[in-house]
């Protein structure tokens, strides 16, 4: 009895040729939608499986009880890859019906294929009864008992190549695309098939060797039949083959028949080198995989194993969804190391394997164009301007340009004329315009690809399409920019506009202070006021200057403040003007606010209710708390507000019903309010007065907690 273990080749291609069937089996059967053809297939791919499965038991048994059964499931999946093949042959021919006289000829020409085929299953289960012997290693030898068996399986190989030969050969010019894959798969799997029963037929026994490595051969068969499957929808069975799962299912194919050759030529150095034979064996290998190391990090070799994979295995050279979402996390990905520009150029390049380029982007003048970014190309200073005859055919037509195209054949792109600095750059290879709204708003320089590629219509629509949405992603952002240069404008506009308003009421003070020097200027204690008055404008003006340079509101941070006494400090600021006002403190009511700011918020206040009200009325002034609020009553005699004006325009910007007036107190005294977590209440009617009620959140309420934790954060 033979000895066995997972080291031993066999186990390692039929334990992977098990996971592979198995593995496809599941996959079909799942888009499996019925039909007789699409159930012979996954019957097929079932049969494959059980069958590999059953010789990795006999491997690692050594039972010939695997050994009946793998023979018996061979005989049954080859029987199902004989009907499903003919099943095309004669599905094929019988399309063509009602076609021109040649392509009918089809039809005649292996007419009862079917039925032939299906007389074929005789063949191989003629071994049902005649199991061939087992694989021996070694000078043993264990023979079957008589060598028919091989010399039927070798006739069932061939007769499986012939089909799959006449499948291809007969189909019609555009369908050997979609069976071509089929055809290539099967056909390897017969061939190998064929040599393995010709030289079991000449020996009389099957070579232990080459049967190990059977599992693994018939598992590579596995991509070809998916491939075909895809391409196939009248097999009635939905599968995607991705195009990353092909390119690396071929890079490791290429990399496991590169390392077979190189044992093999390993073994050859080492048995005949003589005393060097071992030092040249391990030299050799060891240059062998660092060349693998090298083409594997090649972009170039990479770039051309894509190429010719989307060229001969595919209809189309891209798949959309995966590039669409390399091209789109390209753009918006933010990477520290590259632009926004250089990120448009890398996602360009990408689409045509290109390994460089360069940006050139419409300026603010929108009459130059000006190189805004470049990716692995040099700096280029030259600029055009928009009337050149490079951006005027390209605003014209929106062609992508291909130099080396225009070179050949110049009356191809009529009326174009290259700048001189472009002919300077030989590895120029397209010129893509960036086009957003139907304007042109630059270009991209792309070179020479690292693997030949054809620039057909297919790869002209994609970056045409590209090139849109770069433009369009470029156009966003500089509207973002100009917006947000807009709205610092802007935000300068209003802190300038509050500084003006706090000017005029500086000026106020100044004028009111001018006007009573006329009557007072030799009494001391006016002198003493206008002293104090004086020093108080020139720390405020210096406040608004820093506010207005900086941008800062150049105030001490909140803290907790009594309003009562803020209001007594108001009132008495307000005493020249109006004596007569009465101010009411119910307790100590204390809120958190920026002083300086409060301050002047109800000094506004108090002061819009002076200028409302004739002399004689009532003005007051009442603070108090409520439930967890501070509240500040401002009560008047003035003329009043109309309803409409309280609700639409009262707390708006330049809104105002005083002739001299601005219309920005009311604004900055809501929006400052607001800020600190508060609201301000206005009751008004024409003829009958105003009250407003400034509500602000006590300190160590829920609210002001909640408003200083915002603050601190």
């Amino acid at each position: 009895m033979l000895e066995f273990s997972f080291r031993d080749p066999a186990a390692i291609s039929y334990g992977l040729g098990t996971l592979a069937f198995l593995a496809f089996s599941v996959h079909l059967g799942l888009g499996w939608r019925g039909g007789l053809r699409a159930s012979i297939l996954l019957g097929t791919i079932i049969l494959s499986a059980l069958w590999a499965a059953a010789d990795l038991g006999f491997v690692l048994t050594a039972k010939s009880d695997f050994w009946t059964a793998q023979a018996i499931l061979d005989a049954l999946r080859v029987s199902g890859w004989l009907l499903f093949v003919a099943m095309l042959l004669g599905g094929r021919r019988a399309a063509t019906a009602g076609k021109s006289p040649q392509e009918a000829q089809t039809r005649t020409s292996f007419r009862g294929a079917t039925w032939w085929a299906l007389a074929l299953l005789l063949v191989p289960a003629a071994v049902w009864f005649f199991p061939p012997g087992l694989p021996v290693r070694g000078p043993a030898l264990a023979t079957a008992p008589s060598r028919l068996p091989y010399g039927l399986l070798l006739g069932v190989s061939v007769i499986g190549l012939v089909l799959t030969e006449q499948v291809f050969r007969r189909a019609l010019e555009q369908a050997r695309w979609s069976i071509k894959p089929l055809c290539l798969g099967l056909g390897a799997s017969f061939v190998f098939d064929l040599y393995m029963y010709a030289d079991a037929l000449l020996f009389g026994r099957l070579d232990a060797n080459i049967w190990a490595a059977r599992g693994f051969a018939q598992a590579l068969a596995i991509p070809f039949i998916a491939l075909a499957t895809a391409r196939n929808k009248e097999w009635t069975i939905d599968i995607a083959l991705s195009r990353g799962v092909v390119l690396h299912s071929t890079a490791f194919l290429a990399s496991g028949i590169y390392l077979l050759t190189v044992a093999a030529a390993g073994y050859y150095v080492r048995y005949f080198g003589g005393d060097w034979g071992r030092t040249f064996q391990v030299a050799l290998i060891f240059a062998a995989l660092l060349l693998l190391g090298w083409l594997f990090s090649s972009g170039t070799l990479r770039s051309k194993l894509k190429v010719f994979i989307n060229k001969n295995f595919y209809s189309y050279r891209y798949d959309y969804r995966e590039e669409w979402l390399r091209f789109t996390n390209l753009l918006s990905t933010p990477n520290a190391d590259a632009s926004i520009p250089q990120r448009c150029i890398q996602a360009l390049a990408n689409l045509v394997e290109s390994p460089a380029g360069a940006l050139w982007l419409r300026g603010d003048d929108e009459e130059v164009f000006t190189q805004a970014a470049r990716w692995n190309l040099p700096d280029i200073q030259a600029q055009e301007r928009a009337d050149h005859p490079l951006l005027r055919f390209l605003r014209t037509t929106n062609w992508v340009i291909n130099l080396r195209e225009y070179r050949a054949q110049p009356s191809r792109y009529p009326g174009l004329r290259l700048p001189e600095w472009l002919e300077t750059l030989p590895a120029a290879w397209l010129i893509v315009p960036i086009v957003a709204q139907d304007e042109l708003m630059g270009f991209t320089i792309l070179t020479t690809p690292r693997a030949a590629l054809e620039v057909n219509w297919e790869v002209r629509d994609l970056l045409k399409t590209a090139a849109r949405h770069v433009g369009t992603f470029l156009a966003q952002i500089r509207s973002s920019e100009a917006l947000l240069e807009a709205r610092k404008f802007d935000a300068f506009n209003k802190m300038a506009t509050f500084v003006v308003h706090d000017l005029k009421n500086l000026v106020a003070q100044l004028s009111l202070l001018l006007k009573n020097a006329e009557r007072h200027r030799e009494n001391p204690r006016f002198q003493d006021d206008m002293l104090i008055t004086v020093k108080h404008v020139a720390e405020r003006m210096n406040k608004l200057l820093l506010q207005l340079s900086t941008g800062a509101r150049g105030e001490q941070p909140m803290r907790p403040i009594n309003l009562g006494k803020l209001a007594e400090r108001v009132v008495s600021a307000k005493a020249d003007q109006r004596a007569d006002i009465v101010l009411e403190t119910s307790e100590e009511v204390v809120a958190l606010a920026y002083e300086q700011r409060l301050e002047r918020v109800v000094g506004h206040l108090v002061q819009n209710a002076i200028d409302a009200t004739f002399d004689g009325g009532a003005i007051e002034v009442h603070v108090y708390a409520e439930r967890e609020c501070g509240c500040v009553r401002i009560t008047d005699a003035g003329c009043g507000m109309s309803e409409d004006f309280v609700r639409e325009k009262l707390f708006r910007p330049f809104q105002t019903t005083k002739r001299s007036g601005m219309g920005v107190g009311a604004y900055e005294t809501a929006q400052y309010v607001k800020e600190i977590g508060g609201r301000i209440e206005a009751d008004s009617k024409p003829g009958a007065g105003t009250t407003i009620r400034v509500i602000l959140p006590l300190h160590g309420g829920r609210a002001s907690q909640e408003q200083q934790d915002r603050e601190v954060a």
